[in-house]
Order: structure tokens, then C-alpha cells, then sequence
């Protein structure tokens, strides 16, 4: 029993005796991983589908069914080519699998493929089954942490097969007549296994590039695998797989350690009862069933990254190739910042901060072992992916919500290290070349006329410069940078990067009103066309989106971003316009250059991480009716409870913790500012259990579809007149109580001073 189980049958158990809070007991103790589908987002809006993956929260093994290889239109495939042993680094492939057949052994995985019908399978984070229609073979399957148990339930009982089957460089040997074992390479790194199976097979062999090789007990290369076969059945088999990084002799550890005197539906019951743990963490009331199948989901999608790599009491890191002791802390990897330091991290901050603090100490543990600080980090090591170094926000969010349990002036060197001497160049890491050089002397990211040739050899060839939102993401990641030199009393340092904070003002072009690209001139790239100029996702001067949505990217300086746009009115303004702006060609065309721009509203794109904050902008001008109304519109249109429910890629917890935190009625603009800007709660009743026993409420009377305007609010039953929320006031527990209308309150949440007071405190 896990230990937030027994807090929960505690609490119920308390209640029950003093015989009072009878309806909150029922309500405790309801299941809402019922409302969880892991088919939902299943089919690609443009680009990325979702798998319905199998897992424990954070857990090493991820598992689901291999489809059709495109990655848009799995859900769609005809036919299962196998199933999966682990998917070690978010949606970099799979390796290892394996697939079961009748009748007379065949070695192609094409030929084994099998049909299904969705409408045969069942599908839950913890045992997903579905019927092979081709081979009449049922399948299901289930995981621990380290661990997948595959059962297959054969509907003749003889000739029946499972063939193991790797893409790369592999091993794999026939131990007994009871268990296998081998490895894949993936990334440079091995992932080992351990399989046992619940009946002796009466025949195996292996087998190179679907070419049989007789008498061979183990094998090595290329394409191989292993085939083992069964003469006679009476009942279903069971395969158990443990999987290590470390050794086959550690993968049969974890594999007994998690799974020995188990048998299949113990193992599946254990992970229900994990789930229903994490899920219910968060309670809601009211609302549509579809709102709640889409919450649930988003939350179980929000529970799977980082993933804890730890193997009792060790593990082994991408980042020197060494087998490292845990000391009582997880390590954790597969990660990445730029899209999940906006809400996926802040999240966790609330619902589990102590594995929050062991996130980031990982993060240091692999600045110790690389000598960088890793912003997309895998089992692998880093993968240098977008832009940006976020892990600037991470630590400084995660120090200034008072969890501190981590190496704070490692951690600070690392990133202080990166800042001053780490290139900033799209989808590249190491040292700075000349273009990071001149951001350093001059304060903005050199820009090339959207003819010129790329002088610089370290320039990825399609992903570009990106030269604006390089200078307006890195301003956000110096202003945290400056915010944790200043609580560590590093004065010089924060007034250094103070000063490079305020570096976003230097691409804002006062004639256009946009931030825009500019030559290392001094001069403004002319022509400029804030929809169109840069290429695909206009990667010359931004990042998969546009200069229209990238305008509004200055999270850490808002009333600055405000004054620069000519005060209240006219930001407003501004932001009304980005929510109605068409398209100054065709849809298909417009879509064609920008892939990434789905769920688009105007040129908002809800499918993408630059937007997410945009919506509560309104907050900061007196306006937080338009964010009341703004949110409810945006993901009541993009988010749906079917296969294509998604707004766009979901980027590992990115798109969907977006949803949990605006259902429940708040959202973290800044990561790092200690505030909740308030928006418009779905639910009639939001509780969150935080740690300590402590719980949050949010009680929003006379919600509803229509009902979406807060008239009133009460915080702990004090009126309050301010869109805002604090970090200290949410962990302390208490109640939030909205009263909601079908009209604006216009005058409600329009104490900008509360905030202008707030951000004068905390100078």
C-alpha cells in the first residue's frame, strides 16, 4: 500500500468514525481514473500523436501497442505489429518487443502483423487488452515500475508462438526452457532484460533478419531475436519482463523484486491502486462528464514525466557511463524544459514537492557528471533540443516555493555556466560561438535578412537562428538566473543579470509594435511581415510560431511588455486583435509553413507552448473577464474527449497540465513569480489534497457553461478584489470561493495596484 493510499483510507476511516462529512467521505472515496482514457489525443491534430502508454506514475517501463510506424495515425492503423518492452526516452521509439502467432511459425513482422477493432479493447493507465482478430489471440498487459507483464490468451492450444524481435544491435539468448534474456542498443546505451515465462516452452530458436538459425542458443547482431513455441496449452501465458540499464543480472532483480509470488491480475490490481493514489489527488465536482473524462485524462497524461531511473539503490547515467548510488534519492531524466517548466513542473510543485526537489538535485547530478547543464535530458544523456535553458526556471521556481532539499550553489554554477559560456544557438549545446558572443556584448541575437546565407557552420540548416525568441526566452531565463543570485547573496551576479533581463527590449521594433528580427547593425530586418517573414515556423527569427504570438512572450516583465506597447488600452487592444487576426493567405498554406501552429484562434495557437500564458494576460490591465471568457472558449474548443482531442503535439505533460491548471480555475504565467494569475474554473468544486494532509478547495457557486464570469470572490472568507492567487496561500490549504454569473463583472479582479504592490515587495 502506497503511502498516500494509507493517508486516504486514513482520513476516510477518520471521518467515518466521527460519523459526519458523509457525502465528502462518499466523494473521497470515489474512482476517478474511471474517467481516465489513454485513447484520447490518439489521432494528430497536425504533427505528433499521443500513445495510450501503460505505466506506473514516473515509472522507468512505458509500454503500448506498435501501430503503424507514422507518427499521426496510429490510432487509425489497421493492424498491431507487436508489443513493446519499454519506451525508454518520451517518444523516441521503442525498444525491444515481442508478438504472439498460431499455427506454423512465420519470422516476418509484417506477415504477424494482426488486425483490431477498438471497439474489442480495453484501455486504462494500468492494463490495456485488445483481441489480435487475425491470430484469435487476446492480449493484455500490465507494468510495475521496472517491470511489463504481457498475457496472451490463445484460442487454439497448440502451435502457439511469441517471437522477440530487435531493430538495432542486439543479444539475445535462450537461458532455459523458462526464460530469456539479451539486450538493445539504443542511443549508445543498453537496455537489458529479463523474461521469464509462466509455462516451459517446447521449442525456441533464434533468428537473424527473420532468417532462422538452427541449433543457435544466443545471438548478437542486427535485426535478431528469439522465437519459442508451445506444442500444447491449457491456459494463458504469461511473460514477465524486467528491464535494467545496468545488467541482465539487475533486470532478473527487478524483475523478481517486483513481481515474485505475483501473478498477473495481483500486479495489475497494484498499479489500479497506484493510480487511483495519484489521481485522486485532485477531486472534482460539477461539470460535464466530457470535462471530467478530459481532466482525468490530462492528469494522468501530467503523471508520467520525469521518470525515475533508479534501480534499488543505484543507477546508471547517460551523462558519464557510470554506475552510480542513488543515496536515498531517485535520479530521474526524460525531460523537456521548454515544454514543461510553464505547468508541467509548477504542478508537481503543488501535488508532490519533495519529488519535485529530487527532479531538480538529478538535474544537478548530471551537471556534475557532464559538466552542463542538460535542458532535454534522457536515459542517453542531454538531447539539445529547442531553445532556451530552462532549467533556470526550474530551479528557481522550485527554490522560491520554498523547496530547497537540493544542491542549491551547484546548481546555481551550472546554470551560471551555461548562461555565460553555452551557445544559445536552436537545437545545439556546448560552448558559444560568435553569434552567442555578440548577444553577450550587445544585448540581442543577430537576425540575417531572410535572403542572406548562413555565415556561422554551427547553425542547424533548417531550424535556423530563431534570433528573436532566442533574445526574448533567454531575458526570461536571466531574470530567474538574477533571482536566485539575489537569494544566494551573489550581488554582482544579480545585478548582471538583471541587466540582461531586460535585453527583450531591445528586439521590440516601436514602429511595427512587434518584436522583430535585427542585423547586427542595429537595423531592423526590413520588409518584416509579423505573420509570414522566417520561413517554416518562421524559424529564421522565431520558434515554430510566429512573431504575432511571440510578441506577448515577455513573462517576467509584464507592466514593462505593457508600457512598451503604449499602456493599458492599447494592450488590450493588441491582445484583442491576436485573438481575431486572420490569415493573410489560405488556412492550407498558412498551416503548410506552420505546422506547429494548431488550435488556432486568430493567430493564437492553443496547440503550442508560447500561448499558454496569453490568456490570462488580461488579468494584468483590469480586464479578467475577457481571461474568464478567453480560457473557456479556447479549451472547450480544442480539448475534447475523443481520439482527436488534443490541440496539438502534447509534448510529454506540456499540453495537458495546461488543461488541469486552467480547469481548476488558476494558472502559473510565471514560473518563478510565486503567483496563480485566476481564470475560470470548470468544475463547481475543485479540492486538492496537498502534502501534510492539508487540502485546497475551490468551490465556484452557479458554475456552469453560460455561468463562466466570477461576480465575487472570497479567499479563507476575506473578499477579494485581485485575479490573483498566491503560492504560500494555496500550499497553506484553505478555500477559494467564486461566485459565477453569465454576465462580466467588470469591476471584479481590477486591483492592478495589489499587483504593483506585490511586484514592489519582492524587488
Amino acid at each position: 500500500m502506497t503511502k498516500q493510499t494509507g493517508l486516504l483510507r486514513q482520513n476516510l476511516s477518520h471521518y467515518f468514525l466521527l460519523g459526519i462529512l458523509v457525502v465528502f467521505s462518499a466523494c473521497s472515496s470515489k474512482d476517478y481514473t474511471s474517467y481516465i482514457d489513454p485513447n484520447i489525443g490518439s489521432v494528430a491534430t497536425l504533427l505528433t500523436t499521443k500513445n495510450p502508454t501503460v505505466h506506473r506514475p514516473h515509472s522507468m517501463v512505458r509500454v503500448f501497442p506498435l501501430t503503424r510506424p507514422r507518427l499521426n495515425d496510429r490510432y487509425l492503423s489497421d493492424k498491431i505489429y507487436g508489443f513493446a518492452f519499454n519506451m525508454p526516452a518520451y517518444r523516441m521509439g521503442t525498444v525491444t518487443e515481442l508478438m504472439p502467432t498460431q499455427g506454423k511459425i512465420a519470422l516476418s513482422r509484417d506477415k504477424n502483423a494482426s488486425g483490431y477493432d477498438h471497439d474489442m479493447e480495453v484501455v486504462h493507465p494500468w492494463f490495456h487488452q485488445v483481441l489480435l482478430e487475425d491470430h484469435d489471440i487476446t492480449a493484455a498487459w500490465t507494468t510495475t515500475e521496472r517491470t511489463v507483464l504481457y498475457r496472451f490468451n490463445f484460442s487454439q492450444k497448440d502451435s502457439c508462438n511469441l517471437i522477440f524481435r530487435s531493430a538495432d544491435q542486439a543479444s539475445f539468448a535462450i537461458r532455459n526452457e523458462n526464460s530469456i534474456s539479451g539486450w538493445e542498443e539504443f542511443k549508445d546505451m543498453k537496455q537489458y532484460f529479463y523474461a521469464e515465462f509462466s509455462q516451459p516452452f517446447t521449442e525456441s530458436g533464434t533468428f537473424t533478419k527473420d532468417k532462422p538459425d538452427p541449433g543457435v542458443k544466443e545471438q548478437t547482431g542486427s535485426k535478431t531475436g528469439v522465437f519459442v513455441s508451445y506444442l500444447k496449452l491449457n491456459e494463458p501465458v504469461t511473460v514477465k519482463i524486467g528491464i535494467s540499464y545496468i545488467s541482465e543480472e539487475q533486470a532478473k532483480e527487478n524483475l523478481q523484486k517486483e513481481t515474485s509470488g505475483k501473478n498477473f491480475n495481483q500486479v495489475k490490481d497494484e498499479s489500479h491502486q497506484i493510480w487511483k493514489a495519484a489521481i485522486n489527488r485532485i477531486k472534482v465536482e460539477g461539470g460535464t462528464e466530457r470535462q471530467k473524462r478530459i481532466f482525468y485524462t490530462c492528469l494522468y497524461r501530467a503523471s508520467e514525466r520525469m521518470v525515475d531511473i533508479s534501480e534499488y539503490g543505484k543507477y546508471f547515467s547517460g551523462y558519464d557511463h557510470q554506475i552510480h548510488e542513488t543515496n536515498g534519492r531517485p535520479f530521474f531524466v526524460d525531460d523537456w524544459l521548454w515544454d514543461t517548466f510553464r505547468c508541467l513542473h509548477p504542478l508537481g510543485l503543488i501535488l508532490n514537492p519533495q519529488q519535485q526537489s529530487d527532479m531538480v538535485q538529478s538535474y544537478v547530478n548530471m551537471y556534475q557528471q557532464s559538466n552542463w547543464m542538460p535542458g532535454f535530458p534522457q536515459f542517453y544523456g542531454d538531447f539539445p533540443a529547442m531553445i532556451g535553458f530552462h532549467t533556470a526556471p526550474l530551479v528557481w521556481d522550485t527554490y522560491r516555493k520554498g523547496v530547497q532539499n537540493f544542491d542549491v550553489e551547484k546548481a546555481y554554477e551550472g546554470l551560471k555556466k551555461n548562461a555565460t559560456q553555452g551557445t544559445m544557438l536552436p537545437w545545439r549545446a556546448g560552448p558559444m560561438c560568435s553569434l552567442d558572443s555578440f548577444y553577450i556584448a550587445n544585448g540581442w541575437y543577430p537576425a540575417l535578412n531572410e535572403n542572406d546565407s548562413e555565415p556561422e557552420p554551427m547553425v542547424d540548416g533548417f531550424e535556423k537562428r530563431q534570433a528573436v525568441a532566442l533574445s526574448l526566452e533567454h531575458s526570461y531565463d536571466d531574470w530567474c538566473l538574477a533571482q536566485l543570485a539575489k537569494a544566494l547573496n551573489k550581488t554582482d551576479d544579480f545585478a548582471y543579470f538583471l541587466k540582461r533581463s531586460a535585453n527583450y527590449k531591445k528586439v521590440y521594433n516601436p514602429k511595427t509594435g512587434y518584436m522583430s528580427p535585427r542585423l547586427a547593425n542595429g537595423d531592423w530586418v526590413e520588409p518584416f511581415d509579423p505573420q509570414l517573414s522566417g520561413g517554416i515556423g518562421s524559424r529564421m527569427y522565431y520558434a515554430e510560431n510566429n512573431s504575432c504570438i511571440w510578441t506577448f512572450n515577455v513573462m517576467h516583465d509584464i507592466p514593462g511588455l505593457i508600457d512598451l506597447m503604449g499602456g493599458n488600452d492599447k494592450f488590450v487592444d493588441r491582445l484583442d486583435n491576436l485573438f481575431n487576426e486572420p490569415t493573410r493567405i489560405s488556412k492550407w498554406q498558412f498551416m503548410g509553413q506552420f505546422p506547429d501552429a494548431t488550435g488556432l484562434n486568430g493567430m493564437f495557437p492553443a496547440g503550442n507552448e508560447p500561448s499558454f500564458h496569453v490568456p490570462y494576460l488580461y488579468n494584468y490591465v483590469g480586464q479578467p473577464w475577457k481571461t474568464q471568457r478567453r480560457i473557456r472558449e479556447i479549451l472547450d474548443m480544442w480539448f475534447d474527449d475523443s481520439p482527436l482531442g488534443l490541440a496539438g503535439d502534447e509534448d510529454g505533460g506540456a499540453l495537458c497540465s495546461w488543461y488541469v491548471f486552467s480547469a481548476m480555475g488558476f494558472y502559473p504565467v510565471t514560473p518563478g513569480s510565486n503567483l496563480y494569475a485566476i481564470g475560470s474554473p470548470f468544475f463547481n468544486r475543485i479540492t486538492i489534497d496537498l502534502p501534510d494532509g492539508k487540502t485546497f478547495r475551490v468551490d465556484a457557486r452557479n458554475c456552469s457553461k453560460k455561468n463562466k464570469y466570477i461576480q465575487s470572490a472570497r479567499l479563507n472568507g476575506t473578499v477579494i478584489n485581485r485575479p490573483w492567487l498566491m503560492h504560500s496561500e494555496l500550499m497553506n490549504g484553505g478555500k477559494l470561493e467564486l461566485t459565477m454569473g453569465d454576465r462580466p463583472n467588470k469591476q471584479w479582479g481590477t486591483d492592478i495596484a495589489w499587483y504593483k504592490q506585490y511586484l514592489d515587495s519582492v524587488k
